[in-house]
């Protein structure tokens, strides 16, 4: 399996959220729109197999546990084809929720056209948007892949700093992962 990192061509910092409407695991269908106003928004492209997406899911629980009462929202979008690829269809999704008891909403994006508006490139893919819907962070989750332990929880301490300070210091580095599984 090939590593693959994130792509800057698409968003750039400032740039506005593209809005989309996508069905929820809970049956439910969302529009980005819903989220205006909040103090920001947090949008990962992940998927229900990738071995880089896997060990993240505990570090996006904690982060959508620790700032959803401080004005975050979390997002997990899964654009993978699940024709070729199966394990990502909608059932294994809400399976993947109930087995690995996840604490934000998770999202299909059927067209591939979500990810394709957001550039995203890879498993897990974070961008980070304020309360316009300005991306302010596009970058990796932490420091590591794997088994390796975490040194820094990176993605955890820009989104404490932003929701308290409304900066930024931490310097973005490109999220490493599966590649999104494209139709073609």
């Amino acid at each position: 399996m090939a590593l693959i990192g994130s792509d800057y061509s698409t968003l750039n910092k400032g740039d506005i959220a593209p809005n989309f409407d996508l069905m929820s695991t809970e049956g439910r269908t969302h529009s980005l729109n819903e989220f205006n106003g909040k103090k920001a928004v947090l949008i990962v492209f992940i998927c229900n197999h990738c071995p880089y997406v896997i060990p993240k899911l505990e570090e996006l629980n904690r982060i959508s546990e620790d700032f959803s009462n401080k004005g975050l929202v979390v997002l997990g979008i899964n654009s993978n084809d699940e024709r070729n690829y199966p394990e990502d269809s909608f059932e294994n999704m809400k399976k993947l929720v109930d087995d690995e008891k996840i604490k934000f909403m998770y999202l299909r994006d059927d067209t591939q056209e979500v990810a394709k508006a957001y550039g995203a490139a890879c498993t897990p893919d974070p961008f980070l948007f304020n309360s316009k819907m300005e991306l302010v962070f596009h970058s990796r989750i932490d420091d590591t892949h794997g088994d390796n332990p975490v040194i820094t929880h990176e993605l955890y301490n820009v989104i404490e700093e932003f929701l308290k300070h409304k900066k930024i210091s931490v310097e973005e580095q490109p999220s490493m992962g599966c590649s999104i599984k494209w139709k073609y």
